[in-house]
């Protein structure tokens, strides 16, 4: 991708504000049509929310559309929306034995309430309101750690709802639930009363990820490219072992899935961001606090880093770095991503996902001393997100009831939708990229009003 070194957050301040004025009448028109008792919205056919019978993983994204909305305008109807719908509809997330995506379902909902109620940013209804959300946050975080597969020679990973043996890119953001269980002080109390610590959980999952489904150009295999990211690792249950990668939303597990890519890009970076609220003392059993962000910071570098050299110069990828119709498309690279093309689809929503990874590594690196690679991240960010707010990809149409247009849910199955005269999907919206475009969109208003920087877990208290 070409990174655009001038632009500034002030630049996007009034493509953001358009964006949340189409945001309102999307988050408005999917409640009316998705309310609760339906089945969970997931993405569009023909500009209408349909649901997909896999699992619930994105009601959060809808209700938390919402307080992100709120949180953006101060626009009080949203906040009873989210307040609501999260108080009546979100509890069984909560305790959702059978998923990985509980920082997906319960940070964006729970969460984003907490971390605006410790803002001062409504009046709540006393301390129990916010007992309720940490209670929420607590439960979620040990539900979401009990999910565990151990790995031969120590540590493991939170399995996908593929089974133990799976481990997926996608559950890096779900460590914000422990993260935030752990930072409001809870632990997990499994047989014969063992207390699981949730960051020592937190962080061997993110270990886990960076060893098997981050490369670094070190000859894994024939495919090792350096920040290359496999959607899934495979492991045998019985020994602990290390089998091979796969992927469930990709082409195949020696090829790129860049929504795969983009949890990894905004993964780590928050992570590492949380990771400086805790005390020394904290990773004290865990290998010293260097050792967990030399290692976090390797991914994000990495994968970030694979992003701009395999994305097309206006920063929006295709959906699978190695998708089959590449080859007949010429050098792709070297122009804008063309979603109407008839080869291989777009995915919005990894541009959605991945540029708020870019924008948090490149502030994380300005904050800890490297200014020029914190630059380059930073600047790339915003390209992306300045290409996502504009056409073709910010929807204008009033009867279309997503904000970014061009997301691919998944391309093998045949889920999306391909409209008449294409020849590969296009035109779509989906709840995670609508969701994470707001979130990026908040991220950069806040830095260009100079507000509190936003992060998942605000400003709680320390444990």
């Amino acid at each position: 991708m070409k990174i655009n070194s001038e632009i500034t957050a002030a630049d996007l301040e009034g493509k953001i504000e358009k964006l949340w004025a189409v945001s309102a009448d999307c988050v408005r028109s999917v409640e009316e049509s998705c309310p609760p008792g339906a089945a969970s919205p997931v993405f569009t056919v023909g500009g209408l929310y349909q649901a997909k019978g896999w699992t619930e993983w994105t009601q959060g994204f809808q209700y938390g559309s919402a307080i992100l909305q709120f949180d953006a305008t101060d626009d009080d109807a949203f906040l009873v929306l989210g307040r609501d719908r999260t108080l009546s509809v979100m509890a069984p997330h909560v305790t959702h034995m059978g998923v990985h995506d509980h920082g997906f379902n319960n940070v964006s909902t729970y969460g984003n309430l907490l971390r605006l109620a410790h803002e001062g940013r409504f009046a709540t209804n006393g301390q129990g309101e916010i007992d309720f959300y940490e209670l929420a946050l607590k439960c979620s975080g040990a539900v979401q750690a009990r999910r565990w597969t151990p790995i031969a020679g120590g540590g493991g990973f939170i399995y996908s709802f593929n089974g133990p043996h799976s481990l997926f890119a996608d559950t890096i953001r779900s460590l914000r639930a422990l993260s935030m269980a752990h930072r409001l002080g809870h632990v997990l109390m499994d047989e014969q009363d063992e207390r699981v610590s949730l960051l020592q959980r937190m962080v061997e999952h993110a270990r886990a990820t960076a060893e098997y489904a981050v490369y670094y150009g070190e000859g894994r295999d024939l495919y090792d490219v350096p920040g290359r990211v496999a959607h899934e690792s495979v492991f045998n249950t019985n020994d602990g072992n290390y089998r091979c990668p796969n992927s469930q939303q990709g082409y195949t597990g020696f090829t790129t899935w860049t929504r795969g890519l983009a949890w990894i890009m905004v993964g780590y970076p928050e992570q590492l961001e949380f990771l400086e609220t805790l005390d020394d003392d904290a990773f004290s059993e865990l290998g010293g606090r260097s050792a967990v962000t030399e290692m976090m910071l390797r991914a994000a570098r990495a994968s970030c880093d694979f992003y701009i050299e395999n994305t097309p110069l206006d920063g929006i990828p295709y959906w699978d770095t190695g998708a089959p119709g590449l080859v007949e498309m010429g050098d792709y690279l070297a122009r804008p991503a063309d979603p109407f093309n008839d080869h291989e689809p777009v995915d919005s929503s990894a541009a959605a996902i991945g540029c708020q990874g870019l924008l948090r590594l490149g502030h994380y690196l300005r904050a800890y001393g490297e200014p020029d690679d914190g630059d380059r991240y930073w600047q790339a960010g915003l390209t992306v997100l300045a290409t996502l707010l504009e056409e073709p990809y910010l929807c204008e149409d009033p009867q279309h009831q997503g904000l970014i247009l061009h997301s691919v849910y998944h391309r093998p199955n045949g889920w999306d939708h391909v409209p008449a005269g294409a020849q590969v999907p296009n035109g779509e919206s989906s709840m995670w990229g609508d969701y994470h475009a707001r979130e990026a969109a908040l991220y950069v208003q806040r830095v260009a009003r100079d507000a509190p920087y936003y992060t998942f877990f605000g400003s709680m208290p320390p444990s």
